[in-house]
């Protein structure tokens, strides 16, 4: 008989409220009863569950970042002089939008502040100007008319990504009867032509259900970009053919494009050159906050003392877990959200290892008991090592939620207990799963895994700690909608991609491929296959509930999408996280530690 759970979607079952002083209270008289808590007594009742309980390992290998490295990595742009440069050419690149007279190349510019990471600067603006533009019919039928494919797929691909709604905008079978015209006397040659295929190909990857006519050019244009080899471009836009042809610009982690994109917009020959300096100086400023961020995060971790003897076989990736934070939120005012992260994530890392590797079914039905029930006193049977994870999971919720309320008086501590309940209930399916030898059906894995991936408490913890954050949206938040449901998915779907081989090599719980390829009887790279098409319906499902989203909180929004992002980043073709392979040390030193030079 399968062993199932489902989560309905369902409000917060009791609402939160403004903090009171009585809540206050509570959450202070929490903390010192973790505080007065010494790990040292829990060894007498540490043999209580079982003497020696044979223990699986996964043979992670230790950090590749010291801490004492990460508090000498050098803050070189904090100071003044750099933010007020940074002043004087964010006003000179505001005085550029919406001023050029040529509408392809006021569109070129809001594609290229976009990629260069800097539209968070100029946000109001670009919406401003790209809704002017496209409620203007004389502009719509201007490109149309013209047969001017370039503009029409890049203020489609625009329009799209700033979820523009206008009724008199650019349609898909305007852009659809712009194509064609243009496909059949495509040159390849042609600079405009092939731009034009390239904002095509991009856009489609913003389409929802039901645009299949947007999925068909998507891949003509696809077909006319891999033929692309022996035309007279030059290298600068091959090169940009080439990264597009990789992994689509929706589908890609921000910061980690940002730092191309900015290198390839520098050797193009009509680079502006005050826009390549407020990127470069923008980045750098923008990366020293993250460095000041990381070297706080560093000693957190350090003081908290989970990576011991005890704790030996779980994943320490203080600084994997910073870029996961930078990924699923970039911009430097949001550098409570990325902290808050960075713990959530190193504290989910250890607690997935103690299910997946370590514990024993019986310790971890009371371990989920504990949590469920949020109280050290239930821990009493565990050994020690679960009982300073537990230690550790209560005081650091407890800590952000005090430090949250002393702000803004709101209490989110329910908020962040339900998403660790519901995630931890989740493991102990897959850990019943695993201990009773049961394979599930893929849609039996995939109801519980779009949970166990852990998505619900980053997205969570993102909307609670909003800058905007009300009673209002608190008491509207929701445990789950639809899209926080795709999200997650995708997140599950990656994951599993780049890591299902090692993780059943090492005897965990059968993923999605190993499901699908049990129930359907077929071979690993059909199931491969299968799960990469699942991917792009799900990327349709969350494209469609993104673009009615639009009241909700922004950080929680951009969120959404960036989790997927940053998942396919870390999971494409290999388990990055894991294994501190060569490729994600040079990112992390690409966005986090290394400016770029001028």
């Amino acid at each position: 008989m399968a062993l199932f759970v489902s989560f309905p979607l369902r409000p917060f079952s009791k609402k939160p409220s403004l903090l009171s002083s009585s809540s206050s209270q509570r959450l202070l008289s929490h903390r010192r009863l973790l505080a007065d808590f010494h790990p040292i007594c829990c060894l007498s009742t540490a043999t209580a569950v079982s003497s020696s309980p044979a223990r699986r390992t996964a043979n992670y290998q230790p950090t590749i970042w010291d801490d004492n490295y990460i508090q000498s990595l050098p803050i070189d742009f904090m100071d003044e002089k750099h933010k007020h440069r940074r002043d004087i050419l964010k006003e000179q690149v505001r005085g550029l939008i919406g001023k050029q007279r040529d509408l392809i190349e006021q569109l070129e510019l809001v594609d290229a502040l976009c990629q260069l990471g800097l539209q968070y600067h100029f946000d109001s603006e670009i919406k401003d100007l790209l809704s002017s533009i496209s409620s203007s019919t004389i502009n719509i039928n201007n490109l149309i008319a013209n047969g001017n494919f370039h503009g029409s797929a890049l203020l489609f691909r625009l329009l799209r990504e700033y979820d523009i709604n206008d009724a008199s905008l650019l349609r898909v079978n305007d852009l659809v009867s712009c194509f064609n015209k243009k496909r059949e006397i495509f040159n390849p040659n042609n600079q405009h032509d092939v731009k034009g295929m390239i904002n095509l190909y991009e856009a489609s990857y913003l389409g929802i259900e039901g645009e299949e006519e947007l999925d068909e050019a998507g891949e003509i244009a696809l077909e006319h970009l891999k033929c692309l080899e022996g035309s007279l471009l030059s290298p600068q836009l091959v090169e940009e053919i080439d990264h597009a042809l990789e992994i689509p610009l929706h589908w890609r982690m921000l910061r980690i494009h940002t730092r191309w994109f900015i290198d390839a917009y520098g050797r193009r020959e009509n680079f502006n050159p005050t826009l390549l300096e407020l990127a470069k100086l923008d980045f750098n400023i923008v990366q020293s906050i993250y460095k000041t961020e990381l070297q706080e995060m560093s000693m957190w971790w350090k003081n908290l003392g989970l990576v011991c003897t005890e704790l030996n076989f779980i994943r320490d990736r203080l600084v994997e877990n910073y870029l996961w934070s930078v990924g699923f939120t970039f911009q430097p005012e949001f550098g409570r959200s990325r902290k808050a992260l960075t713990k959530f994530i190193s504290l989910i890392t250890t607690i997935d290892d103690i299910y997946d590797v370590h514990g024993t079914l019986n310790e971890l039905e009371i371990f989920t008991n504990a949590v469920e029930k949020w109280k050290i006193d239930a821990s009493q049977q565990l050994p020690n090592y679960m009982k300073k994870c537990l230690i550790a999971l209560f005081s650091t919720m407890n800590d952000i939620a005090i430090s949250f309320s002393m702000e803004k008086e709101l209490d989110i501590l329910p908020c962040l207990k339900q998403v660790w309940v519901d995630l931890c209930k989740a493991y102990l399916v897959e850990a019943r799963w695993y201990h009773s030898g049961y394979t599930p059906t893929l849609n039996e894995y995939l109801d519980n895994a779009w949970v166990t991936i852990s998505g619900i408490c980053a997205l969570t913890a993102t909307y609670c700690l909003s800058e905007d954050l009300t009673i209002e949206a608190l008491n509207s938040l929701e445990f789950y909608p639809p899209i926080v449901r795709h999200s997650c998915m995708l997140f599950r779907l990656y994951n599993d991609l780049g890591t299902s081989t090692e993780e059943i090599k090492r005897g965990d719980v059968p993923k999605s491929i190993q499901c699908y390829m049990n129930e359907k009887n077929v071979s690993e790279h059909a199931a491969r296959d299968y799960i990469k098409c699942l991917i792009k319906k799900y990327w349709k499902k969350l494209n469609q509930e993104h673009r009615i989203f639009s009241k909700h909180l922004e950080p929680f929004r951009k969120a959404l999408l960036d989790i997927p992002r940053t998942a396919l980043y870390f999971y494409n073709d290999r388990d990055g996280y894991a294994k501190s392979s060569s490729e994600t040390k040079d990112r992390i030193k690409c966005v986090i530690v290394e400016p770029i030079p001028f």
